[in-house]
């Protein structure tokens, strides 16, 4: 029984790697001799991009409507290492370094179930995209219930008090 899963194995292997063309362009091993040359395929092509400046560290991109004290706009924040256009960036990356937990989305919505309060803080929206701690991000905050001003409040230097 081994012996039949070692030479299955094997012989997957074998037929995997017989479709991968050879980057030197030489016939690989059991392809036919012909006088055509096979393509040659860069090894480059095979390797990803290198890294640049911009695509390390975490990155995101705060864009709040509404707020009506001349904090609207679209903001953007790195941080590891820190920059970007946002008003107070060594603030907010502080902050939500403070927030990264184990198990826990800083950007997550209310659930589903809770009981708020029915406050309504104003018209504000912001919409926050990037990456965060590796994860992807794509959160919407509002401020249309108590739930919602302390979730928005709980970010606060990355989305802007109600004090400008």
């Amino acid at each position: 029984m081994l012996r039949h899963l070692v030479l299955t194995v094997a012989a997957s292997a074998t037929a995997a790697l017989s479709a991968v063309p050879a980057a030197s362009g030489a016939p690989m091993s059991g392809a036919p001799m012909s006088g055509t040359p096979m393509p040659r395929t860069p090894i480059s092509a095979l390797m990803p991009p290198p890294a640049r400046d911009e695509d390390s560290g975490d990155r995101l991109t705060v864009t709040v409507r509404g707020m009506g004290n001349g904090a609207d706009g679209t903001y953007e924040r790195r941080c590891h290492p820190g920059g970007g256009s946002h008003p107070d960036v060594d603030g907010a990356c502080q902050q939500l370094d403070g927030k990264t937990t184990w198990g826990k989305d800083p950007f997550g919505p209310v659930a589903p179930g809770t009981m708020c309060t029915m406050l309504y803080g104003g018209p504000a929206t912001a919409h926050v995209t990037g990456t965060w701690a590796g994860r992807p991000v794509d959160a919407r905050f509002d401020r249309t219930n108590g739930c919602e001003i302390s979730r928005w409040d709980a970010l606060v230097p990355l989305l802007p008090g109600t004090r400008a």
